[in-house]
């Protein structure tokens, strides 16, 4: 009988032996990519951005629980990125399973916030309290990015990783064996605004998938 196991209590190596799944060490020339092919932003879409950082430097100053962090960073992102219209939509809260390869053992959990299109995962959000680093949400993402129609289609699924202060992108590729590959951090420690370039690969992500 399969053994059930709590994917919020599995670390990186157990998700990567259980599922079979191995990192790409090389440069992130896809997010690079992407970044260079995003329309630049709106004026209008920078002053709510640096108003979304404003607010977070703030807050940040006391312990932030993981709603709040939704609530401040991830909102904006998402409403900008145009994953509230159509043909995208979020839910919340998405119980999800996965089997291992050999069948033995299945990993359940909880997506935080999870991006939806037709029925097909786009992007997978793990939101952390700000006083973790944000790889702490890496086997978590990893695990629900592996059950998701998109990775049993062989199709490649992109996922998106915060602590509210920090932000990385995954691409997880089916084929020809799973492997995964991550983006530079994105920080909001930095002077610059760095939720530019969070916003601008989340829309270039959303239409890769919908073009796709």
């Amino acid at each position: 009988m399969p053994v059930t196991l709590q994917a919020s209590r599995l670390s990186l190596y157990d998700v990567e032996s259980k599922l079979h799944l191995r990192q790409q060490f090389t440069t992130d020339d896809f997010f690079t990519q992407l970044l260079q092919s995003s329309p630049d932003l709106s004026e209008f879409e920078k002053q709510i951005l640096d108003r979304t950082k404003q607010h977070y430097s703030y807050l940040a100053k006391r312990p932030l629980l993981e709603v709040t962090v939704k609530m401040v960073t991830l909102s904006p992102l998402l409403s900008l990125a145009g994953f509230y219209d159509p043909p995208f939509y979020t839910t919340l809260e998405e119980s999800v399973e996965v089997e291992s390869q050999d069948g033995s053992e299945t990993v359940r959990g909880q997506i935080d916030v999870l991006v939806l299109q037709n029925s097909i995962w786009v992007v997978v959000i793990e939101s952390k309290s700000v006083q973790y680093d944000v790889m702490m949400a890496l086997p978590q993402a990893l695990t629900y990015m592996s059950a998701s129609p998109n990775h049993l289609a062989n199709q490649n699924t992109f996922g998106m990783i915060t602590n509210g202060r920090e932000f990385r992108f995954i691409k997880l590729e089916p084929t020809p064996s799973p492997t995964y590959t991550l983006s530079k951090v994105f920080s909001l420690s930095e002077p610059e605004n760095h939720l530019y370039l969070v916003l601008q690969i989340l829309k270039s992500l959303g239409q890769l998938v919908i073009s796709q």
